[in-house]
């Protein structure tokens, strides 16, 4: 496939004005302004033009409960948060999720094609997140990351739930002792296991052990729900006592403490600002926040937390964070190439490059305006939104 004529716009630095992307077999093969690529239709390549309009890499949604929390399906579609045990790290969203939650169908309308979906945040440890496409029926064949963070939780939430059954956590202080003592256990095994492999003896595998082994590799991060100063300084403390890399996801406050932010090295995945301050810990909830980490150098990508706000909105929320201060490049970047970093997978999607795959979206316009509609939204290559037939199934 040929798109043609259309304002390419790479998140990887070149702007095309009238350019070509050049599709085959789910990668991007070619990318250029008009003129640099060879259109070959005679080989059986369709062309696909669309003077005037953006085509970007496809959005990604850097942090949502889309399909694990149903939405118009009360407790019998709501799988988010298992609210009996504090500490659930063996819990996979990929055995949740359900793809015909009608969110789906919104998300790939409003051109995402790619996901961050997990556990909610009402135990301190929530399990573990997976980063899936937004088209197809099947989780199974969805996924590009799994697991692809461990979800943890500060604050008001995990207090909330618990001190309600009259069990521990009730304060920030338990929250915080049952993640280290969690993290500490898991070191443990696996130097107990480690001594085994060599000395050859026999070894029992703990499956509610076994899922940190990505996280204390480093291989994925931390996904800390935080939205207080306090907290997000506690998570802090907690993953360089650890060495852990990690998620900064909702940040609510960060504006406050941006400079202390940017020293600690953490990326921020902001929002949901596109909602009420309903808790407590939201006072200070904005949409400048993604603006003024930004200048203070950190890497922000801006969620809708679906549903919390609804994720066809995402694009909305990125220009409502434009309007309050983030740069307009910054804004697209923050729903593209720094999710894709922040999750990951920058070395396949968030930016349109030879070698990634072919996950695009084609806007009349620019999408963070309220006007723009979606014309296509393209995912593995193939046309998977098409605003003249409506959808492609």
């Amino acid at each position: 496939m040929y798109i043609v004529d259309g304002k390419i716009m790479t998140m990887a630095g070149p702007v095309y004005e009238d350019g070509v992307l050049h599709i085959r077999n789910g990668k991007i093969v070619e990318v250029g302004g008009k003129g640099s690529v060879e259109l070959h239709p005679e080989n059986g390549e369709c062309v696909l033009p669309v003077a005037g309009a953006w085509v970007m890499p496809g959005i990604i949604e850097a942090h949502c409960h889309m399909g694990i929390t149903e939405e118009k399906k009360g407790m019998e579609g709501d799988d988010c948060n298992e609210t009996v045990n504090p500490v659930t790290p063996y819990l996979r969203a990929i055995d949740a999720i359900n793809t015909m939650d009608a969110a789906f169908d919104d998300a790939v309308r409003a051109g995402i094609t790619a996901a961050m979906i997990g556990p909610g945040s009402s135990n301190v440890v929530g399990g573990q997140f997976a980063l899936v496409k937004t088209h197809g029926r099947r989780i199974d064949d969805l996924i590009i990351k799994a697991p692809a963070a461990m979800k943890v939780a500060f604050g008001e939430n995990p207090k909330v739930n618990y001190s309600e059954q009259g069990k521990s956590p009730s304060t920030r202080m338990a929250i915080a002792a049952l993640l280290r003592q969690e993290l500490s256990e898991a070191k443990q095994y696996f130097r107990q296991k480690e001594q085994a492999d060599r000395s050859g003896e026999f070894f029992t595998e703990d499956f509610a052990k076994e899922c940190w082994k990505p996280v204390l590799d480093n291989r994925i991060p931390l996904k800390a729900h935080v939205h207080r100063v306090d907290d997000i300084f506690t998570a802090i403390r907690i993953a360089k006592e650890f060495g852990l890399s990690m998620t900064l996801d909702h940040c609510s406050e960060g504006h406050l403490i941006a400079e202390e932010l940017a020293q600690a090295g953490f990326p921020a995945i902001v929002g949901p600002d596109l909602t009420s301050r309903n808790k407590i810990e939201v006072q200070n909830m904005s949409f400048k926040t993604a603006g003024v980490l930004n200048r203070a150098g950190m890497l922000v990508a801006i969620t809708t937390d679906h549903p919390v706000s609804l994720i066809q909105y995402l694009p909305i929320c990125a220009g409502l964070a434009v309007k309050a201060g983030l740069p307009m490049e910054e804004g697209l970047k923050a729903i593209t190439v720094n999710p894709a970093k922040i999750c990951g997978v920058a070395d396949r999607m968030g930016s349109l490059e030879v070698g990634k795959d072919a996950n695009i979206a084609i806007f009349d316009g620019n999408p963070m305006e309220v006007f723009t509609r979606t014309l296509y939204t393209i995912i593995d290559g193939v046309v998977v939104y098409d605003h003249r037939s409506q959808a492609v199934d």
